[in-house]
């Protein structure tokens, strides 16, 4: 797919062991030729761990899509009326945020970038990386695999022996997961081994 002139929304979330992972994602999908308009999470932004300081991230971010980012519910909210996009992609998604999106609960940047995305009917894709997908937040993810218009990157679990209830996607397909699913269909399978290549 040639993704010039394609506007892709992505959204970060709290998984901060997950970034590395993602922003090489990102850097493809702007190669390909994607405007791509990053949306963060308050706690992307306030937060510093061992992963890296909020602060670093937001600049990376910000290097990489050539965009500011998006750290607010009104600077998100044009994305639907003003400035639509044609995928938002929310990646890593934490299970917090998960269980929000899933009952409709936008309360944050990226939560309002992915509303309003799916009020123009237009496609949310999500890579998951919760340590509580087999548990609690199983009914949310099973909510959100039947929502019209949201796709998933496959997904699976990532350490089974010492974490069995968490799942995180394989980043590594999040491009071929967005062409499907602006083409409107999910990529499969979905549920796979987490590194059946490693």
């Amino acid at each position: 797919m040639d993704f010039k002139g394609k506007r892709i929304g992505f959204g970060l979330t709290g998984s901060h062991c997950t970034y590395d992972a993602v922003l090489p994602e990102i850097q493809k999908l702007v190669d390909a030729g994607a405007d791509v308009r990053p949306v963060v999470s308050h706690t992307v932004k306030a937060t510093n761990t061992r992963f890296g300081k909020g602060e670093d991230w937001v600049k990376k971010l910000e290097e990489v899509t050539g965009n500011k980012v998006i750290d607010s519910i009104v600077g998100a909210e044009p994305l639907g009326p003003k400035l639509p996009l044609d995928c938002m992609v929310i990646a890593p998604l934490t299970g917090n945020t998960m269980s929000k999106f899933a009952n409709a609960m936008t309360e944050s940047p990226v939560l309002m970038a992915a509303k309003a995305t799916l009020r123009n009917l237009n496609p949310v894709v999500l890579g998951i990386s919760t340590n509580d997908a087999l548990g609690l937040n199983g009914v949310n993810l099973m909510r959100l695999m039947s929502t019209k218009n949201v796709y998933f990157i496959p997904f699976g679990q990532d350490a089974p022996d010492k974490k069995p209830n968490s799942m995180v996607a394989r980043m590594e397909l999040l491009q071929d997961t967005v062409i499907a699913a602006i083409e409107g269909r999910q990529i499969q399978p979905v549920i796979i081994e987490k590194f059946r290549d490693s």
